[in-house]
């Protein structure tokens, strides 16, 4: 029976984060909501720490025999005892407090929810950030369309911790312990906050709302947990993805969010904190709310009053995510030199050169470190169908089947390298998250984009829609020597074919320094008559790429020139036969000579104040209209170390297409 004189009180762990519970009890208790009648802890207590009347046990099973009118029991323990504990307490018939993650393993968590169904009892996680009124104000101005529509929910965490954090117990940073599960890592553990936050946020509570999950675990400790982590929970459409990035090798603590990407506004909740950031047409408005205790809560449910905020029921979709880490491959280590080492003793700690862009664009483009080809996430063998000359892998063919689809997923090549290995394209770069590589994109395919992010349209600027697109492969790759030869539909966002494409890349060596890449491209459309264009062609001066684009890897000293031209503002929109890119990139100096294509004297598209990327531009200011007949067209670069030299011999600014 449920008394009105405040709540008796169990407690099964009272270090750690045992003491935080035991000081909220004490403030209940001044509220005369509940008190602390038991606490059992195999380590000393010192004199004074506890009140005189609270009686203490060696272990939880002394205390659950001898504490029989138990109407709370908090288990505040290591993460791989929670099950025992949990079983035992729900058997002792009184309503359980269980600390995050409540379990190790999803058996172990279906066990524990039909337990508590059939023993009657209630069950709340220690999820301490689910009590936020932030919450339920998100995720009203989310279905009110206050943001727009919601493409994607992010959350970042960077934290940086000690080598002392590591060695804290036998069970840190493991992930088994004497064979049993125990699944300490970045997501699992440390910040397991920011990956629920973010699946409520999105409405994603139960496995029914998901559809799989997605880890990519790195770790720079010599521990056997991930420390460094992407999660991707894969969502039926047309719900968002749920992406989070997280760390404990940053190079300071930063405060961990969750983000409300939308067409109209972006939202982001610091869930420490309980504040909400909206930014909106260039204005950012800041909000704060309060917070209802957990323990308080479910006070409040045994008197008849609410509901749990966070319900064993409720952890279901983050015990998937859970599962994934448990289940997937071993953390891959990150290599030293990719690390940096900061201070002495147990007060060292290991930093992840680079790790708050990392973070930052895993984010923003929804993918994993792996796939943004981080260079300490990527440590394969190159794939068998890259492009190789002499013997040396130069391009790597890309699906782009991972690619979010705010960003048109469609198939790139990347990386691109120089034969001394110097890397020359970038995927996914944080200022424009949707250039991947080396392709072919359009921003505009009869309404529908097939570039990726905002749309541009005359007088509205760039905003971002719902119209992407994606192109896909229509048969198998035919891999050959020096070769690739794809067939690609183009399609829009309900699968309905655009376009069809037949795309022919082959490589050749030139000399010992330098190779040659060429592209051949047809397009037809697939459906009746379709229009191709662009920003510029919709009001844009200088912004009418779209057809073939080259996105540069990070570089600088850049110099662009054409036979008459140098420099991105004069190079821009001109129509001549070949332009130079040479630049200093972080492996060393290297150049790309881009001959144009022959079959139309399509202009530049070349940027690099803004970002480092050069394109052919298939409609700049204007639509290019596929009916009848196809559009073909043919890139020839030359790739070499250091400069590329300008073309030479009689007409160095004769025909187009000639490398």
């Amino acid at each position: 029976m449920v008394r009105t004189d405040g709540a008796r009180v169990g407690l099964i762990g009272a270090h750690g984060f045992g003491l935080v519970h035991r000081r909220n009890l004490a403030r209940l208790q001044g509220l005369g909501r509940a008190t602390l009648v038991a606490v059992a802890e195999p380590s000393p207590l010192q004199p004074g720490e506890l009140p005189d009347d609270v009686r203490t046990y060696a272990d939880a099973a002394a205390l659950l025999a001898a504490e029989r009118d138990l109407d709370v029991v908090i288990v505040s323990t290591p993460l791989h005892t929670h099950f025992g504990l949990a079983e035992a307490v729900l058997d002792s018939g009184a309503d359980l407090y269980l600390e995050k993650p409540p379990m190790t393993s999803l058996a172990q968590f279906d066990r524990l929810r039909t337990l508590a169904s059939e023993r009657g009892r209630r069950v709340q996680v220690g999820f301490q950030s689910l009590g936020s009124h932030t919450i339920p104000w998100l995720r009203a101005a989310m279905e009110a369309g206050e943001f727009g529509d919601v493409r994607a929910i992010t959350a970042a965490g960077l934290w940086t911790r000690s080598r002392a954090y590591f060695s804290r117990s036998p069970w840190a940073g493991r992930r088994t312990l004497d064979g049993v599960d125990v699944v300490d890592g970045v997501a699992t553990n440390a910040l397991s906050h920011a990956v629920i936050t973010a699946l409520t946020v999105a409405g994603a509570r139960r496995a029914t709302d998901i559809e799989r999950v997605e880890v990519d675990l790195h770790r720079a400790n010599p521990t056997e947990s991930d420390d460094t982590t992407v999660v991707r929970v894969r969502r039926p459409a047309p719900e968002p993805d749920v992406t989070c990035a997280l760390t404990l090798c940053g190079p300071e603590e930063a405060e961990p969010s969750v983000t409300v990407h939308g067409s109209t506004a972006t939202a982001t909740f610091f869930y420490v904190t309980d504040e909400v950031r909206v930014e909106a047409a260039g204005s950012v408005r800041t909000k704060r709310f309060d917070r209802t205790d957990l323990l308080e809560n479910l006070l409040d449910v045994r008197q008849g009053r609410g509901e749990l905020l966070s319900p064993l029921d409720g952890t279901e979709a983050y015990m998937s995510v859970l599962e994934a880490v448990r289940t997937g491959p071993a953390p891959r280590p990150i290599p030293e030199r990719f690390v940096d080492r900061l201070g002495p003793g147990d007060d060292g700690r290991i930093v992840v050169r680079g790790i708050e862009e990392a973070v930052l664009r895993a984010c923003a483009a929804e993918a994993t470190f792996t796939e943004l080809g981080l260079p300490w996430a990527v440590q394969d063998a190159p794939p068998d169908d890259a492009l190789r000359v002499a013997g040396r892998p130069v391009a790597a063919p890309r699906s782009g089947a991972a690619v979010a689809a705010s960003l048109s997923p469609r198939p790139f090549l990347h990386p691109v390298r120089t034969l001394a290995g110097v890397q020359l394209t970038d995927r996914s770069p944080l200022d424009h998250v949707w250039h991947l590589g080396v392709g072919v994109a359009m921003p505009d395919v009869g309404g529908i984009n097939l570039w990726g992010g905002p749309d541009y349209r005359d007088g509205e600027g760039y905003r971002w829609r719902r119209t992407h697109g994606t192109i896909r492969r229509a048969a198998e790759d035919v891999v050959g020597a020096g070769s690739l030869r794809q067939r690609l539909t183009w399609c829009d966002p309900e699968g309905a074919a655009l376009v069809d494409e037949t795309r022919e890349w082959t490589v050749a060596e030139i000399d010992s320094a330098s190779w040659r890449l060429d592209l051949r491209f047809t397009l037809t459309a697939a459906a009746g008559p379709v229009e191709l264009g662009s920003p510029g062609s919709h009001g844009r001066a200088g912004a009418g790429y779209g057809g073939f684009f080259w996105r540069f890897a990070p570089c600088r000293n850049v110099e662009v020139t054409t036979p008459d031209a140098t420099g991105d503002d004069a190079v821009n929109g001109s129509r001549a036969p070949w332009l130079r890119w040479s630049a200093d990139f972080a492996d060393g100096p290297a150049s790309v000579r881009f001959a144009a294509p022959p079959e139309s004297d399509d202009p530049w598209f070349v940027r690099v104040t803004d970002y480092p990327g050069v394109g052919s531009a298939l409609a700049w200011d204007r639509p290019l209209r596929l009916d009848e007949g196809p559009v073909t067209r043919t890139i020839s670069m030359v790739v070499g170390d250091g400069a590329v030299p300008v073309p030479r011999g009689p007409s160095p600014d004769g025909p187009r297409g000639t490398v």
